[in-house]
């Protein structure tokens, strides 16, 4: 089935609707509308080069440490695949009109986020276990653990998401969705702290780190979250809600796997790795000089 592109559809509707405040939902300014659109191409991109980048460098890496890449690359693309319906979802929803943007197109599915953090968080935690080289029982546990508090954290937040921003409702789903994630930063900061000791030095201050930016990072969702609770206007609370997760994910995605690739990098080299596209010298032939000199 082809879609309509999404001028025509806005110029359908300017025809057909023109000013009629039936069924009109949320209004943008243009620059509120484009900071919203202009963010979720941006994360579409970031999330589509660190895709590229995790699967032309995974060679780098030592096969005993490559799953924690593999990890990294699946989350991005998972991300890059619901951002893309995100786009598509957000434009489809607003209508230009007189020179602001109603929503009174199709329903902005909020939804995609939620399925995505649903499959990404876990994974995201799932790297930096694995990354550590834990023993076997021990990692069996903290994944465990870390993928049922993970899960928790995100189902209880999407109720409160659906809640009126006024609503008791979401005040209470929100605090309740607060707890696996402040036991997800006990295993990070108290659990896994004594790793490091067993550490190179070079990668445990490249993990000691990598938890700070989890918990700058995942500071970021909560404060969006709450967006719509505490600012006055419709339309920017929405905004900052957007533009926040956007960035929330950007940082704790493609960074976040970054640290995670540099850190199994540095894990290969201790170990002595050095993959073959780099050791391979150049052969010369036998009989170059004679075809230079001829």
């Amino acid at each position: 089935m082809l879609k309509i592109d999404n001028f025509e559809r806005r110029r359908w509707h300017r025809l057909h609707l023109g000013n009629k405040g039936d069924n009109m939902g949320l209004t943008l300014t243009a620059g509120q509308f484009d900071l919203v659109y202009n963010s979720f191409s941006f994360v579409i991109a970031s999330m589509g080069a660190a895709l590229l980048f995790f699967l032309l460098s995974r060679y780098k890496i030592a096969p005993r440490h490559r799953m924690a890449v593999t990890l990294s690359t699946l989350v991005v693309g998972i991300a890059l695949y619901h951002y893309l319906r995100i786009f598509n979802s957000f434009s489809d929803a607003f209508t230009f009109v007189d020179g602001e943007y109603v929503q009174q197109g199709a329903p902005f599915n909020e939804g995609y986020r939620y399925v995505d953090w649903l499959l990404t968080v876990p994974l995201l935690l799932a790297e930096l276990v694995v990354v550590l080289k834990l023993a076997k029982r021990t990692t069996t546990s903290l994944l465990v653990r870390l993928t049922i508090a993970s899960t928790a954290m995100i189902l209880l937040g999407w109720p409160g998401e659906l809640s009126p921003a006024d609503s008791a409702a979401r005040t209470l789903w929100g605090i309740a969705s607060m707890i696996p994630f402040l036991y997800i930063l006990y295993v990070l900061f108290i659990e896994l702290g004594r790793s490091l000791d067993r550490q190179s030095r070079r990668v445990r201050t490249m993990l000691n780190g990598l938890r700070y930016i989890v918990l700058g990072t995942w500071s970021i969702y909560p404060l969006a979250y709450l967006a719509p609770m505490v600012i006055d206007s419709e339309a920017t609370a929405e905004v900052v809600r957007q533009v926040g997760y956007s960035i929330g994910d950007v940082i704790a995605k493609p960074l976040f796997g970054l640290f995670i690739f540099a850190i199994a990098l540095s894990k290969s080299r201790d170990d002595g790795y050095a993959p073959a596209l780099d050791e391979a010298p150049i052969q010369v032939p036998a009989d170059a000089n004679k075809l230079v000199d001829g």
